[in-house]
């Protein structure tokens, strides 16, 4: 540094340093642009962590069974903290699953797991007493056999149970999954009929343009969640209609801004050179003039995924989502909206607040990518 910057006011200095430099590529400008926007980092991140919980899955989850569906009826609506005793009996010896199988789909307990109050050892049995949620001395005294090697663990649940005796912290954390998985997976589908619609309208024109313009208009007039509950009937109940649906619902606001990209683009020089060189329309479409329209796209997309969450849980909320025992953020706050005004509110309001910071982050994060990829110096 030399001593004219050295003796710039600090101010100067940071703008000096943070400066976009004309010599850089576009793509170094927007990320350094980005990071000076600290909502948009934010989101990223909360982003991020949903993706280290989400991925993982069940090996991380305090419940490793398929959709943490371990439910202890004695063990309801337990206040976060709160630890239980379990007598272990029966136990199986654990058959040998691939790691990718336990991360994907969980595996079940290989014994019986008891919610008891407490228990006495002799040489030749276990005596416990079963947990009812009463006060001890009313439970149920069962003897177990030392031959059958039986066990007891203590279990602490972070967040406490929901109404079914599940473990409130594995389906949080396991619901994270279905929630960004329809986020990608329908942008994804609404990606590949948007940007194919939008670049043929604009490129061809004529009957052509006409046709899928008042194709856009008509999806355009019917509200959103009323059409994805009409797919949804019409395909039926379950994950992967859900998918289906919302992704088939997201596409006219991709194919609007890619017509209108590929509708000035097409114009360019370079555009009539491949022309005149007799490249393919599929290679000037896909390799010369999509790629200008990346930026417009990718902001939307990120709002789209907002929205995506955002139908996924309120169909699962009107229990036309994703069906039991499968977990939704949706779902859950369906399952426990009740104790909102009983009690133990923070059963609804947890998943609620998980959907609230996903849905945020993804549009701090378009907002983000927005200001960073716009053309003009800031």
């Amino acid at each position: 540094m030399t001593l004219i910057e050295l003796l710039m006011p600090r101010r100067r200095r940071l703008v000096k340093q943070t400066a976009d430099n004309p010599n850089d590529s576009p793509q170094r400008i927007a990320w350094r642009r980005f990071r000076r926007n600290p909502l948009a980092v934010a989101g990223l991140a909360i982003i991020g962590l949903s993706l280290l919980v989400a991925i993982p899955g069940y090996l991380i989850t305090p419940d490793h069974t398929p959709h943490c569906n371990q439910q202890y009826l004695e063990l309801t609506t337990l206040p976060p903290g709160s630890k239980a005793n379990f007598l272990i009996t029966d136990e199986q010896p654990r058959q040998h699953t691939s790691l990718l199988k336990r991360m994907a789909v969980g595996e079940p307990l290989p014994y019986t797991a008891t919610p008891i109050y407490s228990h006495t050892l002799t040489d030749s049995a276990l005596y416990a007493e079963t947990y009812t949620g009463g006060q001890p001395n009313d439970g149920d005294l069962i003897e177990v056999p030392l031959t059958a090697q039986p066990r007891v663990e203590q279990r602490t649940f972070l967040l406490g149970t929901d109404s079914y005796g599940h473990d409130l912290l594995s389906q949080l954390m396991i619901g994270s999954r279905v929630s960004l998985s329809v986020g990608f997976i329908a942008i994804a589908i609404a990606l590949l009929i948007g940007i194919t619609l939008g670049a043929l309208a604009a490129y061809y024109g004529g009957w052509v343009d006409a046709l899928i313009t008042w194709l856009i208009n008509v999806v355009w007039s019917i509200p959103t969640i009323l059409l994805v509950i009409a797919i949804t009937f019409a395909l039926g109940k379950g994950f992967w209609q859900v998918f289906i649906a919302v992704g088939l619902t997201m596409w006219v606001d991709i194919a609007r801004i890619v017509r209108g990209q590929v509708l000035s683009i097409k114009e360019k020089d370079y555009v009539e050179a491949a022309r005149a060189l007799g490249y393919s329309t599929p290679r000037i479409i896909f390799r010369h003039i999509l790629p200008g329209c990346l930026g417009p796209v990718i902001v939307v997309t990120a709002s789209n995924f907002a929205s995506a969450i955002l139908l996924e849980a309120g169909l699962s909320f009107l229990g036309i989502g994703v069906q039991p025992p499968m977990v939704s953020w949706g779902s859950m706050v369906k399952e426990n909206y009740n104790h909102i005004l009983l009690g133990n509110a923070y059963l609804a309001l947890l998943p609620g607040l998980a959907i609230m910071l996903i849905v945020l982050a993804f549009m701090m994060l378009g907002n983000g990518l927005q200001e960073s990829l716009e053309t003009k110096k800031q």
